[in-house]
This record gives structure tokens, sequence and C-alpha cells, in this order.
């Protein structure tokens, strides 16, 4: 956002007001951790889910060192799949995150590290479920 550029309100009020901040126990099965970064612009983003037994996502935590844009898409991802199935979790977009938070072109880079986040972290968390699976894949 240029100076002098008007900040959509969605931005300001996650960045103000951020939902779901801070950190679940990385060791514990059904959390999943996905830590995603953008060297470009120095944006790292981690993202946690917590899944119950039925698969669905009953908690969900961020931290994110990065601009307003970043914190904003952080927050909004953390909002967005509480309460979706793991399933229903990884189809949320990019491009929907970035409509909802109007966010310029210049920044759809922090929308992106969200869906990234979340796909790191659900793809963490099915790891967890089935660790010997990855092995198998590996022989194969």
């Amino acid at each position: 956002v240029a100076v002098g550029d008007a900040v959509p309100w969605q931005v300001v009020d996650h960045y103000e007001n951020p939902r779901n901040v801070g950190s679940l126990d990385r060791n514990a099965k059904n959390v999943g951790t996905g830590l995603v970064g953008a060297p470009a612009c120095g944006d790292v983003m981690k993202l946690q889910v917590e899944v119950d037994e039925n698969g669905k996502i009953v908690d969900a935590r961020f931290k994110t060192f990065g601009c307003g844009s970043a914190i904003a898409s952080s927050s909004l991802a953390t909002e967005w799949v509480k309460g979706k199935t793991v399933d229903e979790a990884l189809k949320i977009k990019n491009t929907d995150i970035a409509k909802e938070l109007c966010l310029p072109p210049v920044k759809l880079h922090c929308s992106m590290l969200a869906e990234d986040a979340i796909k790191a972290a659900l793809a963490d968390y099915k790891l967890k479920q089935d660790p010997n699976k990855e092995e198998s894949e590996k022989k194969a």
C-alpha cells in the first residue's frame, strides 16, 4: 500500500484486533503446524490447527512476523478454518482471502502465504496421523 492509498477496513480490523494469536502444542498428535515464509518481503507465518477425532478443526492459532496484510491474512485464515473439516479447509484459496480483505495486487503474496500455511499445517497433521505413509511413498 503506497502512502496516501486507502487501506481496506478489513485489513485494519484484523491487524488491530487479530483473532487467534498464539500457539498450540506442536507435539500433540492432533495439532498440525505450518511454518512458511516469503523471502522477497521477509514475512514469516506460523499457523497451527487442532483437529478433533471427527476430522473437524476445533481451534487454530497463528504467529506472523510481517506487514499488516500478512497479519490480517493469517488472522482471517484461522477464522475461516475453524469449524471446517480438513478437506474443507484445504479448499480455502488465496484469492478468497485476498477478496475478503480487499488486498491490493502488491499484497497478494500475503494471501498466498496464508493459503500455503493452511496447507502446510494440514499436511503436518495428516503426517502425524499416519507417519508410515510418507516412508512407504518414498520407497514406491
